[in-house]
């Protein structure tokens, strides 16, 4: 059966995307941590991110870097926190979080975001990247 992530992925259940190629996807997190908190994904379906092939990895990693300066040039941090968990959605991921100190790099701090926050968000994103 297919992954929730597999199906934001194939459009079957509407997410606010950042940025997609042929093998990654990356959205906002409708549970953020904190503002602009984003989730990077491969599309290929893997629960444990480290049973990831050794160049998807990397690769993602890579995928990643233009969303970090994008997120911090429109969300006010110290930095963009990343966390790999894995215990929610068995599919591999990894968080973005815009932060501005360790106490708050918690998934205790997530809240259901507004679809209109979200869409903003994802329009003030995606204008740097």
């Amino acid at each position: 059966m297919a992954s929730l992530f597999t199906k934001i992925i194939k459009k079957e259940i509407p997410s606010f995307c950042i940025k997609e190629d042929d093998r990654f996807y990356a959205f906002l997190d409708i549970r953020p941590i904190a503002p602009g908190h984003t989730l990077v994904i491969p599309k290929l379906e893997v629960d444990h991110f480290y049973e990831l092939p050794d160049e998807i990895i990397c690769d993602l990693f890579i995928f990643a870097k233009p969303i970090v300066k994008a997120l911090e040039n429109t969300v006010e941090c110290l930095r963009v926190g990343s966390m790999i968990a894995g215990l929610e959605v068995p599919h591999a991921h990894l968080h973005l979080v815009p932060i501005i100190s360790m106490k708050r790099f918690s998934f205790d701090y997530a809240t259901q975001a507004s679809m209109d926050s979200l869409k903003k968000m994802h329009e003030k994103i995606c204008a740097l990247i």
